[in-house]
């Protein structure tokens, strides 16, 4: 029977939609089937917030915390996209169907001199930020940030932070928001994480950091963090859990879109490791070499003029090719793409979590009945752990090659694609972690990981078929056009009586000709696509799809910068990213 049942997360509160028409009350509920397995999101954050919750509680109880709360998670995911008038984006068929274009030649000037992120913000997008404000306000989403992103037409907003679950129902809404608020004012809002080549992607950095409303945050170091023995063992169950889960954080932020963010120099890679700043880093290494005396001082800086006021320095400056990076009194995870839910990766750090701190609990215990004294034991585990797991701590460049081959003699993982990053749920201590903690049973992971792939395979196919649709039907007639009209002309002088040469025309011909073998090459790989297993057309889809669309733009690029602008058909990059 197909069914399923609804239940109210009392833990979210309800909203109200507004419509022209009538308001509607909106409230969130979870969705499992007739069966009892989870079918939404919501389920597994709120299973996994509570595996962590019960095992940091423990690990404050050994601190000697009385009025331990319920431990919580909190996100404040910031969302960045891109802005273009609707008139280009209703002439682009690879913008409406896929959402990014599938052809563009690079713009004379992109994000070159970062006039755009220094730049004020322009008019036209200020009235619409400021709209976009006042509708999250009515919705309860606490806005806090907007500004101009690094690529032409890229901005972002981020909000204040909130418990896991609250900020994700908020993250999902605000997404919707910003589509319908650009409508208002003759824009589109494109999500995607990739729209245009060339220019950055767009990500959705997760601020994460854990707390309750008696012992704070847990992961506020103090002004001495050597001394902050709580603060430093809730870092090394960090360290701890991503050391051991990175495939599993990599796997929450696989898609197909996404995979055209990691590894570019606009995102981390997609190696996860841990950055921890200077001080920290320092600590640490303290503590390997038998203990931490000090922390280094973080200075004050003196600008010396007398109106203005001194500023006190941050430990340490923020690393933005690092995926996981602390960053004062929180770490940020900055791999997810635009377009994903935050539900999955907070589900991956509620669980790598849980894992750790029941490990630290079970440790100090274990120390406590053989007599250890507590100093001592916090001591032991903390260079235990950065001792074993210590070699995901990465302080220098994530984009540079000597990474990628330092990465690899460390036994870092790199899931460069999506199907490598799913096989990731196949592995026996992924699968063990979820069904501890209740997360996730064998069949629901099975069940996630056949919709990530199955969504994977049916956007590259999607893809693939426009891309073939705009060449055939929009491309390859502009440019024999523009053949016609070079042969015509070249006719024409010779007629006169003037001999002139046509490179230009020569050139023309040979692209088409390289056009029509990479359509019948993308065609052929379009209709070969099959598989017996959501894993086989993923696979093939990688091999034989993205390689066949990419001979097709290469061609079709190059096409852009030789015919002539009034026949070319597509909205070019100048244009839709500097026309606001």
């Amino acid at each position: 029977e197909a069914r399923g049942y609804t239940g109210w997360d009392v833990t979210s509160p309800a909203y109200i939609l507004e419509n022209p028409n009538g308001n509607t009350l909106c409230i969130p509920t979870i969705f499992i089937s007739w069966t009892g397995e989870a079918l939404d999101k919501k389920v597994p954050l709120l299973r996994s917030q509570q595996a962590m919750s019960k095992q940091a509680m423990r690990v404050l109880k050994l601190f000697g915390h009385e009025d331990v709360d319920t431990v919580v998670s909190y996100a404040g995911p910031e969302q960045e996209y891109f802005l273009i008038d609707r008139h280009f984006y209703f002439a682009r068929p690879d913008l409406m169907t896929t959402n990014r274009t599938l052809f563009g030649a690079k713009p004379s000037k992109g994000q070159e001199f970062d006039d755009h992120y220094f730049g004020a913000i322009p008019d036209r997008v200020l009235a619409f930020m400021i709209e976009l404000d006042r509708e999250l306000f009515k919705q309860a989403i606490p806005a806090k940030t907007r500004h101009n992103e690094v690529a032409p037409g890229q901005f972002e907003i981020a909000p204040v932070f909130e418990r896991s679950n609250i900020a994700h129902d908020h993250q999902q809404l605000m997404m919707t928001t910003i589509k319908k608020v650009a409508e208002r004012y003759g824009m589109v809002a494109l999500l995607h994480e990739k729209p245009f080549a060339g220019v950055n992607g767009s990500g959705k950095h997760v601020n994460f950091s854990m707390g309750n409303s008696n012992q704070g945050n847990l992961l506020n170091p103090g002004d001495t963090p050597h001394e902050n023995e709580q603060f430093l063992v809730f870092c090394a169950a960090i360290i701890r859990g991503v050391h051991k889960f990175g495939g599993l954080l990599r796997a929450s932020i696989a898609s197909a879109s996404n995979d055209h963010r990691l590894g570019a120099n606009e995102a981390p890679p997609a190696i996860i490791s841990i950055f921890l700043g200077e001080q920290l880093a320092d600590i640490f290494d303290q503590i390997a070499k038998g203990g931490a005396k000090e922390s280094k001082s973080t200075g004050v800086i003196e600008l010396g003029v007398d109106t203005l006021p001194p500023f006190k320095a941050d430990a340490g400056d923020r690393n933005r090719t690092s995926p996981f990076a602390f960053t004062g009194n929180r770490f940020e995870f900055r791999a997810p793409g635009s377009n994903q839910s935050i539900a999955d990766p907070m589900i991956a750090i509620n669980a790598m979590l849980a894992d750790s701190l029941e490990y630290v609990a079970d440790f100090l215990e274990k120390e406590k009945e053989a007599g250890t004294e507590f100093h001592g034991a916090v001591q032991k585990l903390l260079e235990e752990i950065i001792t074993e797991h210590g070699k995901v701590v990465f302080n220098g460049n994530g984009y540079s090659d000597e990474w990628q081959e330092e990465a690899e003699s460390r036994g870092l993982l790199n899931l460069r694609t999506t199907v490598d990053a799913m096989a990731q749920y196949d592995l026996p201590e992924i699968k063990e972690v979820f069904s501890k903690y209740g997360i996730l049973s064998e069949r629901e992971l099975e069940a996630r990981k056949e919709v990530v792939l199955e969504q994977y395979s049916l956007a590259l196919l999607v893809e693939a078929k426009e891309t073939l649709e705009i060449a055939k039907t929009m491309i390859l007639p502009a440019a024999t056009r523009y053949m016609g009209e070079l042969a015509s002309t070249a006719a024409s002088l010779k007629a006169a009586g003037i001999d002139m040469e046509t490179p230009v025309l020569a050139t023309m011909t040979g692209k088409v000709s390289e056009l029509n073998a990479a359509m019948d090459a993308l065609e052929a790989a379009i209709d070969g696509f099959h598989g017996d297993t959501v894993e086989a057309e993923s696979e093939y889809a990688l091999g034989s799809l993205i390689p066949a669309m990419t001979g097709v733009r290469e061609v079709s690029d190059a096409l852009e910068s030789i015919v002539a602008d009034d026949l070319w058909p597509l909205p070019t990059y100048n244009e839709m990213l500097t026309i606001l």
